[in-house]
């Protein structure tokens, strides 16, 4: 490594903060970049910043990442990076695992509580200055499905457990002592039949991607409530728009979608009872900044030679659990 290293940023629009990224630009230089100029910034690059962590550049410019030795991607999903040469290389990859954990689990909460209440219906109701009694659904005792066990899965585990809800998880290793689920499957389709809400909140990996088909949707029952704070691609969207429109499924709320932004003329918009989020299920007022500050906190451990946090196993596409 180079007495002043060089540390590539990528972003989009929104350019890190400049007070936030001081702690880097003291010991390094920074070279920031749109995504057509990412291969001239990491010409020489020791470490590159993948602030824009929607972006999918960084394969076309990956001939210029001779020098690259620690990839840092600005969210928990690493997907959009995990190409075959990136995977083969000896480039370090970590993520933002743990700061959109509790945020995302609120949002979680939030929508439940949305659908037990009909909390939509009531807004039209009001628009039509319609005063009319209903009935609400209560969720206590109400059975969750929790698909994916890692940290932001288990998040949601704890807060949805403390308002009184039956959680259950489905994992890659069943067990029956798990702190957070008490009990975690691998039979999917067994456990979907059981789950009054179904919540997506698993890695895009070859194996989970378009997990949530209609053999999915059709073990679920009639007036189970999907929720997808994991990654668009876990779902095949046509899949879910037929199953809220034959009523397989009583509801869904999607904070990722397979095409972002969604076009407005997709027919996701319209399906029946769907609510749709712009990916910001996680976005609490301070977030960037915080993601700059868990950089910040890598790159200071990079240039001490200590282990980083949240190395991702490039193989599984994922920081492993314990």
């Amino acid at each position: 490594m180079s007495s002043t290293p060089v540390v590539a940023v990528l972003h989009a629009e929104n350019v890190p903060d400049e007070a936030a990224m001081a702690p880097v630009a003291d010991h390094a230089e920074i070279r920031y970049t749109d995504a057509d100029g990412l291969a001239t910034a990491l010409d020489g690059a020791e470490t590159l910043f993948v602030y824009d962590f929607l972006s999918d550049a960084l394969p076309a410019a990956w001939h210029a990442a001779g020098s690259l030795r620690w990839v840092h991607v600005a969210a928990a999903g690493v997907d959009p990076i995990l190409f075959p040469e990136l995977r083969d290389s000896d480039v370090t990859v970590t993520n933002s695992r743990g700061v959109f954990d509790r945020p995302i689990a609120e949002y979680v909460l939030a929508q439940i509580l949305s659908f037990a209440k009909d909390l939509p219906g009531s807004l039209r109701l009001q628009h039509g200055h319609t005063w009319r009694h209903r009935d609400s659904e209560r969720i206590e005792g109400r059975r969750v499905l929790i698909v994916g066990t890692g940290p932001i899965g288990r998040a949601i585990a704890r807060l949805l457990t403390a308002v009184g809800m039956d959680v259950r998880g489905s994992g890659r290793r069943a067990r029956t002592d798990d702190p957070d689920f008490g009990t975690v499957t691998t039979d999917l389709p067994g456990a979907l039949a059981d789950a009054d809400f179904v919540v997506a909140a698993a890695p895009l990996t070859e194996q989970t991607h378009g997990m949530f088909d209609a053999a999915a949707f059709r073990s679920m029952k009639p007036g189970a409530r999907f929720v997808n704070v994991g990654r668009g691609d876990l779902v095949r969207t046509e899949d879910l728009i037929s199953a809220l429109g034959s009523g397989q499924i009583a509801g869904a709320a999607v904070d990722v979608v397979d095409v972002e932004p969604l076009p407005p003329e997709h027919p996701l918009w319209d399906a029946p009872n769907i609510v749709i989020t712009p990916h910001n299920s996680g976005d609490f007022v301070g977030w960037r900044e915080t993601l700059v500050d868990l950089f910040s906190d890598n790159f200071r451990r990079w240039r001490a030679g200590r282990p980083l946090h949240n190395v991702v196993d490039k193989k599984l596409g994922y920081v492993p659990g314990p």
